[in-house]
């Protein structure tokens, strides 16, 4: 039976991977230790994700295994070789902050595991295709050098910009700009998927998302911007608002909108590619429009501060230009849009937190 081995499987993008590939007839092999929890503590445990689709999810195959472990990895590869058909890598520490304390790690994780994975893939299924969830960090503060207009609740680009009507697309810079320490690791990874693709002419594709969430997300201070924000309007804890007071403009892509996007891919590969992938223009907000949001929809007040110094390297104003995706994959569309994403969310948390 043709396999997806999907890492990171119980995570946000990683769970929605497993379900898309099992609805589309492929057998999957999920690898997920629950770093998550070590990374962001117990409340960011994805443990209750991995019982759910060990126990809704026919044929799926767990290992508890660390992708940075080279021998547990090749013995996964090695025994279903080319039945794979895709390898879904969505396994990363995804924190600007923590990736300051342990650059080691965060190195470890987001660039070395990631070539790891790939030699795997070259040595064993060469064909498969080789999706990896990168990230717009990519690109550094660059987008800050964009010709910025401070407006009532937002930071805008300048109106005749030309990424104004679209957001920013695949031609911004990587080079000459701050990435901080999460941007670099990514960034290696993401140079080492579309080497792997030029070079040695595999089906890889890097996705550089902006915010990606959803229901199945465990929001943390650390990370999880949406999920992280209804919890706090739901529980009643005090959200920290960090820098640029709170206008920053962040773009928001659903994981399920995200894991089509790979699907799209998977049927029809292009070698090497790269795309940018959020929500663009149709779902974007700042922070005070988000917390504006999860007011309306939870029906609570929120208690918020705010702390005057950004986060280094932190975006302020990102809006993913998607249409290269859309030129090459016209099929796909958006399922979701910003009010959806946060009832979802909101459903979601009430479940697991009863409140």
């Amino acid at each position: 039976m043709d396999v997806a081995i999907v890492t990171g499987s119980a995570g946000l993008v990683g769970s929605a991977a497993v379900r898309l590939c099992s609805a589309n007839g492929l057998s999957v092999v999920g690898i997920d230790n629950d770093m998550r929890a070590v990374l962001f503590g117990a409340e960011a445990s994805t443990a209750w994700k991995r019982q759910e689709l060990e126990s809704t999810i026919p044929g799926y195959t767990h290992h508890d295994v660390d992708i940075r472990d080279a021998d547990a990895l090749a013995r996964i590869f090695s025994t279903y070789g080319k039945q794979i058909k895709c390898v879904i890598h969505t396994a990363a520490q995804p924190s600007h902050d923590w990736a300051a304390r342990e650059p080691q790690t965060d190195f470890d994780i987001n660039a070395r595991a990631t070539l790891l994975l790939l030699e795997q893939t070259r040595k064993h299924c060469p064909e498969a295709c080789f999706v990896f969830t990168s990230t717009n960090k990519v690109y550094g503060d660059t987008p800050n050098r964009l010709p910025l207009v401070e407006q009532e609740t937002r930071w805008e680009v300048e109106a005749g910009h030309p990424f104004f009507e679209h957001g920013i697309d695949e031609t911004m810079s990587v080079d000459q700009c701050k990435h901080s320490l999460f941007g670099a690791s990514k960034l290696a990874a993401d140079v080492a998927v579309q080497e792997y693709g030029r070079y040695f002419g595999m089906n890889t594709v890097c996705f550089r998302a902006g915010c990606i969430t959803g229901p199945a997300h465990a929001g943390t201070p650390l990370h999880g911007f949406l999920s992280y924000l209804v919890k706090c309007a739901l529980t009643g804890f005090e959200y920290t608002v960090i820098g640029y007071k709170g206008k920053q403009v962040r773009d928001n892509i659903h994981a399920d909108d995200l894991v089509n996007m790979f699907l799209h891919y998977m049927r029809k590969p292009r070698p090497g590619e790269v795309y940018n992938a959020g929500g663009a223009r149709q779902i974007h907000c700042s922070v005070l429009e988000a917390i504006a949001l999860a007011e309306r929809v939870t029906g609570r007040t929120m208690k918020t501060r705010h702390i005057q110094e950004n986060r280094i390297g932190d975006h302020i104003w990102y809006v993913s230009d998607t249409r290269k995706f859309q030129a090459h994959y016209p099929d796909w569309s958006y399922g979701y849009d910003l009010e959806r994403i946060m009832l979802e969310i909101c459903d979601g948390l009430r479940s697991r937190l009863s409140c």
